[in-house]
Order: structure tokens, then C-alpha cells, then sequence
């Protein structure tokens, strides 16, 4: 696959504090990318230095084929880590008409890429009259200005209301769609679970994790269950080995899986042990719930 950034043993350190610990990984080309963390974990930094605005203390990063300089290759890169900042009384056209005389790109995409965002209807209104959700759609719409090949975004629904949120992500699966590269830092695991394929674990600068999000809520999932026989149930759990671990809260029992299980040949199997389940369910473990698994085991 196409590779659009390498990055190998990364480290950054502000004095005694060790913001990014010898970090790797390497972001190919039409996945949408997630660095996920609490804050604090390395997310930014790791962004600033891959952007030039961070200078490294130890290890590399490449951007493309590796033999294209930075500068360069920042020219194909579209970015967003700071809060949107755009004259107050100019309209949105106005605006990203000034970015295009910037970055040498011609007028005629302003209003292309302010029909991805869905801000063609306010085009032609100032920004001050528009909403914090607007306000990152236009600074979206001026990233896309020169059609890169990788955008990235930090924290890119922070702040936001809901509806801006749902706004935001539906506009980075458009964007996905056709074919450009994202790499999102969030500290949101619905966020990175909804938007991503592909997500990078940190937690205080260390990666705990990288690969593919749908292998990484790749578990056999769980039942949840209540039976009016919970004590012989409980038992029963126990001494089967499809079974990893239980959890009871007063009366529901969520049993999580070692190996796969259909829910039908569960019930079945505990019917003929004399046992009538009155609620049974059976779900995946989320992103969450495997995040904090990671977290909890480091």
C-alpha cells in the first residue's frame, strides 16, 4: 500500500516531562487514521512535529516516498490544529478567496469546497454572524482549498453541540469517501470508533496500540442475562470455560465471551440445565470497553 506518512521512534520531551515516547507508525494512503488518548497523551505534539510547528527530540518521520522535503510535502497537506481564525467582518467566500491567493490555488474551488462543508447557502455572510459548528466546517472547507492528500484534523468536534458533532463527522466520511486520507486526533472513543479505520492508542506519550478498529472490538462480545435462578446460573458461568469473566449488578449478569456463541445455542444450553433465562441479550464489547481494558492493563 501507499505510503503517506512513516513515522519511527519518535520522541519529544519538554524538560523533565516526556510528552511523545518512542513512537511508531505509518499512515497509508485512503484510511481514515485515529490518534486516540485522554489529553495530555501526546496527540497534539505528535501533529505539531509531523507539521513542522514542534521540533522533535529523537527519532524521524517521513512524509510520501521519503524524498520529498517536508516543506514540500506539507504543500499536499491540508490542516487544521488550531480553532478556526478568519476576519471577523469578511464573508466565507471572502475569506477562502484570500487563503486560495495564499496557497497559489484558484478561485474557482472556493465554492466547491464550501459545497462539501454545506456552507454554500452562507456564503456570502460574515463569519462573526456564524456558529462555533459552522466556523469549523468553513476552516474545513479552507484545509480542502488545495486537494490534499492527507487532512488532519485535532480534535476536530471539540466543543461542539451534538448536531454540529453529527455535521462534522458526516463531512469527514464524505471527504473519506472520495479517497482523500484523514488522520484525526480525539480523545472521543465514539468519535474514532464512528469515523475511523484504522486507530493509534496513546495514553502519556506511549502507543498501547495500533492497528485496525474493527479488529480491535474483534472480541466475542457478551451476554447480559437475568433468571429467576441467578445463584445456580452464576455457578454454571463459572465452570464454563467459553466464559472469561462474569459481572453482576443486583440482578443482570454480563457474561463475556472467550469463544464465539450464538445467543439461540446459550439459551438452549441453559434450558436443558434447568434454567429459564428472563432477559437475554447479546452484544459486542465497545471500543470503550476495550480501550479501558488496554488502559487499565498498562
Amino acid at each position: 500500500m501507499e505510503s503517506i506518512l512513516t513515522i519511527n521512534n519518535l520522541t519529544k520531551k519538554f524538560g523533565y516531562l516526556t510528552a511523545v515516547k518512542d513512537l511508531s507508525f505509518t499512515i497509508n494512503k485512503g484510511n481514515v487514521y485515529g490518534i486516540l488518548g485522554p489529553n495530555g497523551s501526546g496527540k497534539s505534539t505528535t501533529l505539531g512535529i509531523v507539521l513542522n510547528v514542534v521540533n522533535k527530540t529523537q527519532g524521524d518521520f517521513h512524509w510520501f516516498d521519503g524524498n520529498t522535503s517536508t516543506h514540500d510535502a506539507l504543500k499536499k497537506v491540508g490542516a487544521i490544529i488550531e480553532r478556526p481564525n478568519f476576519y471577523p467582518y469578511m464573508t466565507a467566500t471572502q475569506n477562502l478567496r484570500l487563503v486560495c491567493k495564499i496557497k497559489g490555488v484558484d478561485y474557482s474551488k472556493v465554492e466547491e469546497k464550501l459545497e462539501v462543508v454545506g456552507l454554500l447557502d452562507r456564503k456570502d455572510s460574515k463569519f462573526k454572524t456564524y456558529s462555533l459548528g459552522m466556523k469549523q466546517r468553513l476552516a474545513i472547507a479552507s484545509a480542502l482549498l488545495n486537494d490534499p492528500e492527507i487532512l488532519i484534523l485535532d480534535e476536530p468536534t471539540n466543543g461542539l453541540d451534538p448536531q454540529g458533532i453529527h455535521q462534522i463527522r458526516e463531512i469527514i466520511k464524505q471527504i473519506a469517501a472520495k479517497g482523500t486520507t484523514i488522520l484525526l486526533a480525539s480523545h472521543l472513543l465514539d468519535e474514532v470508533e464512528k469515523v475511523c479505520s484504522h486507530v493509534v492508542v496513546l495514553r502519556k506519550g506511549v502507543k498501547l496500540y495500533s492497528g485496525r478498529v474493527d479488529e480491535m472490538i474483534s472480541s466475542h462480545g457478551f451476554f447480559e442475562l437475568k433468571t429467576n435462578k441467578q445463584e445456580e446460573l452464576i455457578t454454571l458461568l463459572e465452570n464454563n470455560t467459553a466464559f472469561k469473566s462474569i459481572k453482576v449488578e443486583g440482578d443482570l449478569i454480563t457474561a463475556f465471551l472467550d469463544t464465539p456463541m450464538a445467543s439461540e445455542d446459550f439459551n438452549k444450553y441453559t434450558f436443558e440445565q434447568g434454567i429459564i433465562l428472563t432477559h437475554l441479550v447479546q452484544r459486542k464489547e465497545s471500543l470503550e470497553e476495550q480501550f479501558l481494558q488496554l488502559t487499565d492493563n498498562n
